[in-house]
């Protein structure tokens, strides 16, 4: 799940993004609400936090020029401003939760999931089946005909990626953007590596490369059920 971070505190940011990377998250972060608004719109991001008191564009009017754009990404409030009235200012203006600094992990971690359900009417520990491969990305691993194999991070984001976009050319900058992150300098050659990996690991034999482009997944038989 890939996540972007909007708040100008350093040491919170720092601390919060190193949590979030150790629950497997990708995690791309903006200090200022101007860079936040940029970045937001991009529409790489499955989730964002966002903060309502930040330099140059205030959370609240990030938020409501967003919805104004037609962006339905969830957006949670993460932030010091705790009165009733903010909170139904938040959630009034298009916020989709509302958290209150100081805050457990935990339960941030925990509302993330949450959203990540609403958005896609899907469970976070549903398993994907295309063909003969059951896919878990939530432990990373793939069973093919009894034999349960462990991804690596990055190879079981890779793998979703390209699953929920079966069909679907996805470029090899769109892969850097939602596998390493958006300020990431990771190359395509780096890509190149992953996909071998993931070739050689499960053998998926309709993982296709277009040349200079990126990879995609043919059309077959897909669905997702509840673990």
């Amino acid at each position: 799940m890939k996540l972007l971070l909007v708040d100008d505190e350093r040491k919170l940011v720092e601390a919060l993004s190193h949590l979030l990377k150790k629950n497997g998250f990708v995690v791309d972060v903006a200090m200022d609400g101007e860079t936040g608004i940029e970045m937001a719109c991009t529409g790489i991001y499955d989730i964002i936090i966002l903060d309502r008191m930040l330099p140059c564009l205030d959370g609240l009017s990030l938020l409501k020029e967003f919805r104004k754009l037609g962006h339905r990404t969830p957006v949670l409030f993460l932030t010091a401003r705790d009165t009733p009235e903010d909170r139904a200012g938040g959630l009034n203006t298009g916020a989709d939760d509302y958290l209150v600094k100081p805050f457990f992990t935990v339960e941030l971690v925990a509302r993330l999931h949450a959203l990540a359900r609403r958005k896609n009417n899907d469970i976070v520990n549903n398993v994907l089946m295309i063909d003969d491969i059951i896919f878990d990305p939530q432990r990373g691993q793939v069973t093919k005909k009894d034999m349960v194999i462990q991804l690596t991070l990055k190879e079981s984001q890779l793998l979703e990626l390209l699953i929920r976009n079966q069909g679907q050319v996805v470029t090899k900058q769109r892969i850097i953007e939602k596998v390493w992150g958006y300020n990431s300098d990771a190359e395509e050659s780096t890509i190149n590596i992953y996909i071998h990996y993931l070739r050689k690991k499960i053998n998926i034999s309709n993982l296709k490369t277009v040349r200079g482009v990126g990879y995609y997944l043919q059309k077959s038989n897909i669905s997702i059920a509840a673990n």
